[in-house]
């Protein structure tokens, strides 16, 4: 067996879950702004025509802004060109049935107290009456305000909105009364089987059942309103204050005089058939041939249900079946049906990071700062389906590594409470995270124990979208070269780290701080050309281990050069092995800045000029009347021009000889820088016949000494 719609393709394209945005909560307003009159009761309400035809009117009366022509172009615009969609509905439901002979109820199982699972359909079953023949089936829900109405559209003290259903369907023939019956299915019921088969899905607690007999042309006009409930095991029961009617089915309310073009103030369901010939706004045939899409008295038929009114508005309606019957009894005999998605009871949660603060994030991500980014998460919740629902939200976060948090994550925080009178978005609580990455964050929807049983389904919001990141920083550094220096002295570079993160701690999310940056600092001197290595006595590159920011500063680190030049120094930064969020960073990579300029030098010198003299004498001894010279010439020499002591050199000279015998003195060591010099000279004779000459001062020298200077190197 399989599960098939045996509408074939036209009946699914004509499908429809009215789902995009159209929450319980934020679809009051749009209905507020809707209403002509203040809204009353469901006929009445200002939001659905109840006027026995399918076309808005803004005549109609009561005035209203939706009929069924724009129920169907919001399901199948191709159906109903021309129109437009409706304007507040929370769920819509329109199904063509094009083959008139298919999806009919068969066997002794297809009966309303019987649950799903005991019925039976086929197609072509044969035997059905025309007035029995479904040809399209419609509905329609609405939440609307119940503050300031009045009458009393909804109960006192009760909540805020008020939920309304409008249904309906036209038929084959009008020539006979005709009994119809109108499920909402908490569930999703579906067919099973190609051309014949059973049903997917089984009744809940809470399923409605409205059966309506409109007949001697409409004037006669009974509604009943059922309640699937288990606890009607017979008829005659009372279960919470009703009358079960039969097994499963517990009355909640029922009239004789349930038309809506005589209802009252107040109704909580009314009814009606056209009474005249009408134009339908889809294509429509009947049995007898009517062209233009026309209507024969009877053929067509409305209704509407306040849910509020009756204790159904915290239902959520996944399936509508419209179904004829052979009588309005409970056990009566199922005959024709058409079956289509009305609501999927959906619930959306929509998660939105946040800074601490409830701000938005930073366009680029976050920055890891100093170590540690305090984040939250906001979730906005939906409720399609019911006007009143609970829970909690559970929020999670994944990462760092993250693409999506559809499952897994740390929990953060306890679940925060959600009703559907709660101010959203809710915030999570603030969580740290001390890593770079990728970041999602995820919001579980759980519904209280009362809202799972009303219909209301989980929900969870953790995609892509719900992502942000968190980005490594830069540090800052800046080094400083020592003093220029003469050849043969180191020169010398320090660095100060700034600007670092802590390293990731353990937990990332949730965690302390990781220990402080590690890695390391190169300091390495280049010549001039900032490609070559300086050449000299020491290390070159030299490395030193980082622990976190400055102060201290990392150095200083020295090399002594050997050759003179311009030389430059350059650091850079590495992060430790497996640190994410610090990035590498380099300081004067290019050469530029002056401050890592140094320039070593030779030992510079200069000269000035001081002249010397070395001072030599000669003498000429002559005594011609004595014969050959013997004896001795005694010369001092003094830095003066009086021959005043003490004199700077001195020596003796033996004289031998004829008469005019010179002797000179051989001075070759001592010198004198003095501008004046004078000698002291005597000769002792050792031949008896001639005779000494005594010490005399009569030499003097007078020199003009001028010296050059001082003259240093280049």
């Amino acid at each position: 067996m399989s599960v098939s719609d045996t509408h074939g393709s036209s009946r699914r394209r004509r499908r429809r879950l009215l789902t995009a945005g159209l929450a319980v909560v934020s679809s009051t307003a749009a209905v507020i702004a809707l209403a002509v009159v203040p809204a009353l009761a469901v006929h009445d309400s200002g939001a659905f025509q109840l006027d026995g035809n399918a076309l808005t009117s803004l005549q109609s009366n009561p005035p209203a802004n939706d009929d069924w022509d724009r129920v169907c172009h919001q399901v199948s615009p191709t159906d109903c060109p021309g129109f437009s969609n409706t304007t507040g509905a929370t769920a819509v439901d329109w199904v063509s049935e094009p083959n008139v002979n298919t999806t009919i109820f068969t066997g002794g199982g297809s009966k309303d107290p019987l649950d799903i699972n005991n019925w039976a359909w086929k197609n072509n079953a044969g035997g059905l009456p025309a007035k029995d023949n479904l040809l399209h089936g419609f509905a329609a829900r609405y939440t609307l305000p119940s503050t300031g109405v009045n009458s009393g559209t909804c109960p006192s003290g009760s909540a805020s909105t008020c939920q309304l259903l409008y249904f309906g369907s036209d038929r084959l023939d009008n020539s006979g009364d005709a009994q119809q019956g109108f499920w909402f299915f908490q569930n999703k019921i579906s067919t099973v089987g190609g051309s014949s088969g059973t049903f997917s899905g089984v009744h809940k607690d809470g399923d409605l059942l409205v059966v309506s007999d409109f007949s001697v042309g409409g004037t006669t006009s009974t509604i009943s309103v059922f309640e699937w409930n288990a606890a009607c095991t017979k008829a005659g029961l009372t279960v919470n204050g009703f009358t079960c009617a039969d097994t499963n089915l517990l009355t909640l309310a029922s009239s004789n005089s349930a038309n809506c073009a005589n209802a009252t103030t107040g109704d909580k369901f009314c009814g009606l058939v056209n009474a005249n010939t009408i134009t339908m706004p889809w294509s429509f045939t009947d049995k007898s041939g009517t062209p233009n899409n026309q209507a024969l008295t009877g053929e067509f038929y409305e209704g509407g249900v306040n849910l509020s009114l009756i204790g159904e508005a915290d239902r959520c309606f996944q399936s509508v079946e419209s179904e004829t019957r052979s009588s309005t009894s409970t056990s009566a005999t199922l005959k024709d049906f058409i079956l289509g998605n009305f609501g999927s009871c959906q619930t959306t949660v929509k998660t939105t990071p946040t800074d601490a603060t409830g701000g938005p994030v930073p366009a680029g991500g976050f920055s890891i700062g100093t170590g540690s980014v305090t984040v939250a998460d906001q979730a906005n919740v939906t409720v399609s389906g019911v006007a009143s629902w609970s829970g909690t939200v559970q929020f999670s976060l994944c990462g760092p590594s993250a693409t999506d948090c559809t499952s897994g994550g740390t929990p953060i925080g306890s679940p925060v409470p959600i009703d559907n009178t709660t101010t959203q978005p809710i915030s999570s609580p603030t969580t740290t995270v001390t890593s770079v990455g990728t970041y999602c964050w995820r919001g579980d929807f759980t519904p209280s124990a009362a809202s799972q049983a009303a219909g209301v389904a989980p929900g969870t919001d953790g995609s892509s979208g719900e992502c942000f990141s968190v980005n490594p920083v830069t540090p800052s550094l800046p080094t400083t070269a020592g003093p220029d220096v003469l050849l043969g002295n180191a020169v010398t570079d320090t660095a100060t780290l700034s600007g670092t993160s802590t390293q990731p701690g353990t937990p990332v999310i949730n965690g302390p701080p990781g220990a402080p940056a590690g890695g390391t600092i190169t300091f390495t001197l280049l010549k001039n050309d900032c490609s070559t290595l300086a050449t000299g006595t020491g290390t070159n590159p030299q490395i030193v281990t980082v622990n976190g920011n400055s102060p201290p500063d990392y150095g200083p680190v020295s090399f002594t050069p050997d050759a003179v030049g311009t030389y430059h120094w350059k650091a850079v930064y590495t992060p430790a092995a497996g640190d994410p969020n610090n990035l590498g960073s380099t300081f004067n990579g290019d050469c530029s800045q002056a401050s890592e300029t140094v320039h070593v030098t030779s030992v510079p010198s200069s000269m000035t000029t001081a002249q010397s003299f070395i001072p030599n004498d000669s003498a000429t001894v002559s005594a011609p009347a004595g014969g050959n010279l013997t004896g001795t010439v005694h010369f001092q020499v003094f830095e003066n021009a009086t021959c005043t002591a003490p004199a700077i050199y001195s020596q003796d000279l033996p004289v031998s000889g004829p008469s005019g015998t010179t002797v000179h003195t051989t001075n070759t060591t001592v010198s004198t820088t003095a501008a004046n010099v004078s000698w002291l000279v005597s000769f002792d004779s050792s031949n008896p016949a001639q005779q000494s000459i005594s010490a005399k001062c009569f030499e003097t020298t007078a020199l003009n000494i001028q010296n050059d200077g001082p003259v240093t190197s280049p």
